[in-house]
C-alpha cells in the first residue's frame, strides 16, 4: 500500500474525496483524538501529506485546490487586541454616524477651540447688565471661531457653515428647552440672563462640533 493510500485512510478517506471532505475529517478526528496526542498527530501528519500532494498537482495544472487552505501548524487562532475591540465597537453602530464621527489625535487638537469657545461663554455672562449684547455677541463670535476650526480641519467651507448652522440651531433649541424647565418649576431668569444661559448652551454645541465631528 503507497503511502498516499495510508494519509487517506488515515482521514477515513479515499484519493476522490474533496478538499471540504478532508478539512471536515481532519476537525473531526481531532477533537475525537483529543487525549490521544500520537493518534491526533498522525491525523495531522496525514493531513499535511495531502494537503502538500494537492498543492503539488495543483501546481502542475493537474487539479484545483481552494486558496484557503492553510497546513494545521499555521493555523493560529488572532490574538483579540484592544484596537481590534475597539474597532468592533465602532463598526457596531451606524456607518453614517461612524463616518461624521472625529476622534482627535491629539489633546491639542481641542486646546484653542476650548479656550476660545469657554471665554466667549464668560463674555456672554460679564454683559449681562446689558441686555443681550454679550450673548448676541458671543454667538457671533463662536460661529465664526466654529466655522473657521472646521474649514481648518475639513478644508470644506460649505461643509463647515453647513454643520455651524446645525450647531447653532440645536444650541438655541437646547437653550429654549432648559429655560421652559428652570420656568414650570417657578424659577423665572431676567431677559439678560436667558440669553446667556442659551448662549453658553450653543457655544458648548458648537465646541463639540469643532472637536469631534468632521
Amino acid at each position: 500500500m503507497s503511502d498516499r493510500n495510508i494519509h487517506y485512510e488515515t482521514l477515513g478517506l479515499t484519493e476522490a474525496s474533496s478538499f471540504e471532505e478532508v478539512q471536515s475529517a481532519r476537525k473531526r478526528l481531532v477533537a475525537d483524538y483529543e487525549d490521544s496526542p500520537q493518534k491526533k498527530e498522525s491525523v495531522e501528519a496525514a493531513y499535511d501529506a495531502i494537503l502538500m500532494e494537492r498543492l503539488k498537482l495543483r501546481q502542475e495544472g493537474k487539479i484545483k485546490v481552494p486558496d484557503r487552505i492553510r497546513f494545521a501548524e499555521k493555523q493560529a487562532k488572532p490574538i483579540a487586541t484592544a484596537s481590534s475591540k475597539t474597532d468592533k465597537i465602532e463598526n457596531n453602530g451606524p456607518q453614517w454616524f461612524s463616518d461624521l464621527l472625529d476622534q482627535p489625535e491629539s489633546s491639542s487638537e481641542l486646546l484653542w477651540p476650548s479656550i476660545v469657545f469657554a471665554g466667549l461663554a464668560g463674555f456672554s455672562w460679564l454683559l449681562t447688565s446689558d441686555d443681550s449684547l454679550g450673548a448676541s455677541t458671543a454667538l457671533a463670535l463662536g460661529m465664526m471661531s466654529a466655522i473657521y476650526f472646521l474649514n481648518k480641519k475639513t478644508r470644506k467651507l460649505w461643509r463647515s457653515l453647513g454643520l455651524t448652522s446645525i450647531g447653532l440651531l440645536v444650541g438655541l433649541g437646547l437653550g429654549v428647552l432648559i429655560v421652559q424647565i428652570f420656568s414650570s418649576q417657578g424659577t423665572a431668569l431676567p431677559d439678560a440672563q436667558v440669553s446667556s444661559l442659551a448662549a453658553s448652551i450653543t457655544l458648548l454645541v458648537l465646541w463639540f462640533i469643532t472637536g469631534f465631528l468632521r
